[in-house]
């Protein structure tokens, strides 16, 4: 049965506590007396949030120590602010009690030590004295403040009923819980899984472009023109020519242009491909599984009360 602070199995307790109110601070008062004893330093809970054991800082009236009460052992008077420690009606009995140190670890057998002192019937009564009060099932504040009736405890548990491997809280229901006065509303939680989705950036792709170069080499064939003067001996060399058919002309006799082909080479940029850029949105389900807690509500009856359970809530039906 581990034990946690408050504030460490619920960080956010200040949040969710009745009224707004933190039930640390508060004052405690011995049994129904107007005597302080101390204040509520901080609250154990056990494993599954219930209230178990209120802290109580003495201060000076047993020199700073520092004590449990079991939260059956209490009475909360929400209105005017107080806890009466029901449990501890006089200073010798808070004496008695093992002193409670921030850093130590409670085990059963300091537990037991805690539990064997609010087991001995105090000194002013023959039976030891509980309260009928209810509980809340993650807080003590949040109880109203209806005058509690006083009735004598008659489940007390002998040690050698249990031992640390057998023992429950539920052995001793007048010191660890309480219960509800007629009329009085006892609050059942359950919970529930909250789903939601948040969008974080997974990543991100950039995409740009570079430049490659290359050594290209191209042949184009090309064409030049060239003059071929060829001089041959006429077969009727040496005949004579008729008068009249003679022309002796001096300068230009014949005029012939000679052409070439120069290689033309230069570059052209050309469309050689297109990239297209989109997004998909792929689709995928998240499968998640955890256990949940509900309270149920216990009743029992004795004898032949008249139970109306018209207004039960669905979910305990």
């Amino acid at each position: 049965m581990a034990l946690f602070k408050i504030a460490d199995f619920n960080p956010n307790y200040q949040q969710d506590a009745f009224e707004g109110e933190d039930i640390k601070g508060l004052d405690v008062y011995a049994g129904r007396t107007a005597e302080k004893i101390g204040t509520i330093e901080d609250v154990l809970v056990d494993e599954t949030g219930r209230f178990r054991y209120l802290v109580i800082d003495t201060g000076f009236w047993i020199f700073g120590k520092k004590v449990l009460l079991p939260v059956g052992r209490c009475h909360v008077d929400a209105e005017a602010h107080r806890i009466y420690a029901i449990g501890i009606a006089h200073k010798e009995q808070a004496e008695k009690l093992p002193e409670y140190h921030e850093s130590m670890t409670v085990d059963y057998d300091y537990e037991e030590r805690v539990r064997k002192v609010y087991r001995t019937p105090v000194a002013q009564s023959s039976v030891p004295v509980t309260v009928e009060r209810p509980v809340e099932a993650s807080r003590v504040v949040g109880m109203t403040s209806q005058p509690a009736t006083p009735r004598p405890a008659s489940n007390q548990v002998h040690a050698a009923a249990y031992d640390h491997n057998t023992y429950t809280y539920d052995h001793e229901p007048s010191m660890y819980q309480m219960n509800e006065q007629e009329h009085q509303r006892l609050r059942l939680y359950e919970e529930r899984l909250v789903a939601n989705k948040h969008r974080r950036k997974a990543g991100e792709v950039a995409i740009g472009k570079r430049v490659e170069t290359e050594q290209a080499r191209v042949s184009i064939p090309v064409e030049k023109e060239r003059i071929v003067i060829e001089r041959t001996t006429p077969q009727d060399v040496g005949s004579a020519v008729i008068p009249g058919n003679v022309d002796f002309r001096e300068g230009e006799v014949a005029h012939m242009s000679v052409y070439e082909e120069t290689a033309d080479v230069r570059k052209q940029a050309f469309v050689r491909e297109e990239v297209n850029i989109r997004k998909e949105v792929e689709h995928d389900t998240v499968d998640a599984t955890e256990v949940l807690r509900r309270e149920e509500l216990d009743v029992n009856t004795q004898g032949h009360p008249i139970v109306d359970r018209s207004n039960q809530h669905p979910y305990n039906r």
